[in-house]
């Protein structure tokens, strides 16, 4: 099939839409954007529709592109992805993003779900049972480098800060990635696509690559999540990542 029939048949299998035409103002630049994106990008790389598109949220979650996370959460839900889904990949933003960012995002979540008559809140996807599984778990969890980084890099804190610290981000940890409703697998290859979109995080990312692969990701999922994700987040970012990440993406 030529570039523009991918283009048409992937924009109306997610957005059940026609591919752009020669209306609205701006139609080269979207013909260009929706060329680009659904009829070479989409077509690159074995994940699914369904990862592609939380891959997508993620990264627009991260970069803060609002409108453009409406209409692809609208995408997840005609591809498969369950509204449980859509959440948990949007509320494990917090510990990267910050709450606020994070808070931005669960409103155009809840909007879009109130738009398709869907009841909330969704049902609960905590599992912890105690305020002492929040560190036990948030720490089994975490790669064991990153949790060695997180205590090196507060050792030289003063007073308190050199235990609270790592304790207040295993913890944090724990609230999340304990939840049900995404898997392991998919919850770290969304982490190293969202430390891709922020930038500036290339140990983290490197520490969660290798996670995503201890947890049966394989390097060319992840290197495909990237290039994915990089029609989103720009093209110096795709790059500061596979950087980070060197030999651990390179074919063995």
């Amino acid at each position: 099939m030529e570039r523009r029939g991918r283009t048409e048949e992937k924009v109306q299998e997610l957005f059940h839409t026609p591919a752009a035409g020669d209306e609205g103002t701006d139609p080269e630049f979207m013909q260009i954007l929706q060329n680009y994106i659904f009829g070479d990008v989409c077509y690159t790389g074995s994940l699914d529709n369904r990862m592609r598109e939380l891959v997508t949220i993620t990264v627009l979650a991260a970069v803060q592109a609002l409108p453009q996370l409406k209409a692809h959460l609208g995408a997840c839900l005609h591809v498969g992805c369950t509204p449980v889904e859509l959440r948990e990949a949007v509320y494990q933003c917090a510990p990267f993003l910050g709450f606020p960012r994070t808070l931005n995002a669960i409103a155009v979540l809840n909007e879009v779900l109130t738009e398709r008559r869907i009841t909330l809140p969704l049902p609960r996807q905590g599992t912890l049972t105690s305020e002492q599984e929040r560190y036990e778990k948030g720490s089994a969890l975490q790669p064991p480098a990153c949790w060695d980084a997180l205590r090196e890099r507060c050792a030289r804190l003063p007073g308190g800060f050199a235990q609270a610290v790592p304790r207040f981000l295993t913890e944090l940890s724990g609230d999340f990635a304990t939840r049900s409703g995404l898997d392991g697998r998919t919850r770290e290859l969304l982490t190293v696509v969202l430390l891709a979109a922020l930038g500036g995080a290339a140990a983290q990312l490197k520490d969660h690559v290798r996670g995503a692969l201890a947890l049966g990701s394989t390097r060319e999922e992840l290197v495909c999540a990237l290039v994915h994700a990089s029609a989103y987040m720009g093209s110096p970012r795709l790059f500061s990542a596979l950087d980070a990440a060197g030999e651990l993406l390179e074919e063995p």
